[in-house]
């Protein structure tokens, strides 16, 4: 199956179907925004997976990220992390491993799990010229494309590829400067490759060669991110907005080579900015599908910015972002935890939904459980709740002795006391 020219061809294929009937709109709409780059639907012609459509149009949806470090490597835990994140309800997985056997990892998480699962094979490249020849710099280029070949034959659906990284970045960020660093991985991989080396990026140089494997496989291109801000007060500079416009460009080509293809975004933004950044990022990119990475609004509350993440995310969603990338409580401080995992899903996921009540107007849940809050209908506030194993334990640690209340309002409920006297 070759999406985009299926949806060219005016054909509607069973992916197409299927995005439509979870969405609740025509397979006609799905088709149109497929053919015109705006709607993506990752496959893999080497596994089955949960089908899910990212773009203009439809739910935001929300990746879930896991992976080893160099200083922690358990494949049980990390299997556990994408069980955790499966039951927190998220669409996808990216599996970013940096320690231990790359492809055995991956393997093994593919087979765990039904999501469409994404990678960064920048990673795998870099840390084992790494282990091999002794530091990052040492890369081959042939390495870039040989483990983005054999990702994709290992199932992996999309892909996070640093194209938009060149000579013309590298200057912009140079010459502006940052307060907060580089903090993407794939980015400084790359940067401090070409700088040591002296050569071009060679995901953006031989762009060419990199389409023929992503279409071969059928993979989609998710256009990294690797000058994203990592402090507040570097969002929307020079290098980030450099490396927007080039993989702008790439898109366009990527799309018109029958490449599906989502475009990501900035990490740490200010409240602010961030309706300006959806906004320059949709335009520039002809409404390709936006993932934001975040965002974090604020850089000063380690160990909760799974929340932080999740007022960003909201307003992003809000604005027309279509695909989430969670944050979890230890961001910036630690691997985290399945159960880290499992909250990072949650609190995106609600973001996600509070943007999607704004841009898709979505509200039908929240007015069904206002009915549901009104007659005292616990039961009908647990089915419609994002979590309602969690509702349900906090009222049943704290039961009340008048069962239709809460311990919060106890007899003075106000809700009980009005229905006496007000039918509404």
């Amino acid at each position: 199956m070759s999406m985009i020219r299926d949806a060219r061809s005016g054909i509607v294929n069973h992916a197409m179907e299927e995005v439509a009937r979870q969405e609740g709109v025509t397979a006609e709409f799905v088709q149109r925004g497929v053919a015109g780059g705006h709607i993506v639907i990752p496959i893999s012609p080497y596994r089955d997976v949960k089908l899910c459509g990212i773009g203009e149009g439809l739910r935001t949806k929300v990746n879930a990220s896991i992976g080893t470090s160099s200083d922690i490597v358990k494949i049980e835990m990390e299997l556990e992390k994408v069980r955790m994140a499966e039951l927190a309800g998220a669409d996808t997985i990216m599996e970013l491993s940096t320690g231990g056997d790359f492809m055995d990892i991956r393997r093994q998480v593919i087979a765990a799990t039904s999501l469409s699962v994404g990678s960064v094979p920048l990673y795998q490249a870099f840390i084992e010229a790494a282990r091999r020849d002794g530091a990052i710099v040492h890369m081959k280029e042939d390495d870039l494309f040989r483990a983005t070949a054999e990702q994709a034959k290992a199932g992996t659906n999309f892909m996070a590829i640093h194209t938009g990284i060149n000579w013309e970045t590298v200057k912009r960020l140079k010459n502006q400067g940052r307060h907060g660093g580089l903090v993407s991985r794939g980015g400084a991989f790359m940067t401090a490759w070409m700088l040591h080396n002296e050569k071009e990026n060679p995901l953006y140089a031989e762009f060419d060669y990199l389409l023929e494997i992503m279409k071969e496989h059928e993979v989609t291109l998710s256009m990294g991110n690797g000058m994203r801000a990592g402090a507040v007060h570097d969002a929307t500079d020079r290098a980030q907005i450099q490396e927007l416009l080039i993989n702008a460009e790439l898109a366009d080509k990527a799309h018109a080579e029958g490449v599906q293809v989502i475009v990501e975004g900035p990490g740490h933004i200010p409240i602010d900015e961030i309706q300006t950044n959806v906004i320059l990022q949709k335009r520039v990119t002809n409404r390709k599908p936006f993932y934001m990475l975040g965002p974090l609004v604020t850089d000063i509350a380690p160990g909760y910015d799974d929340r932080v993440a999740a007022i960003g995310a909201a307003l992003s969603s809000s604005y027309g972002a279509d695909f989430i990338c969670y944050v979890t409580p230890a961001e910036h401080l630690a691997l985290p935890t399945p159960e880290e995992v499992y909250e990072g899903v949650i609190s995106s996921r609600i973001a996600a939904h509070v943007g999607d009540m704004v841009k898709l107007k979505h509200r039908d849940a929240d007015l069904e459980m206002g009915h549901a809050r009104r007659d005292l209908n616990w039961e009908r506030q647990f089915a419609i709740a994002i979590n309602p194993s969690r509702a349900r334990a906090i009222r049943d640690e704290r039961m009340p002795v008048d069962t239709d209340a809460c311990t919060m309002c106890g007899d003075y409920c106000a809700i009980k006391i009005v229905n006496r006297h007000f039918a509404f």
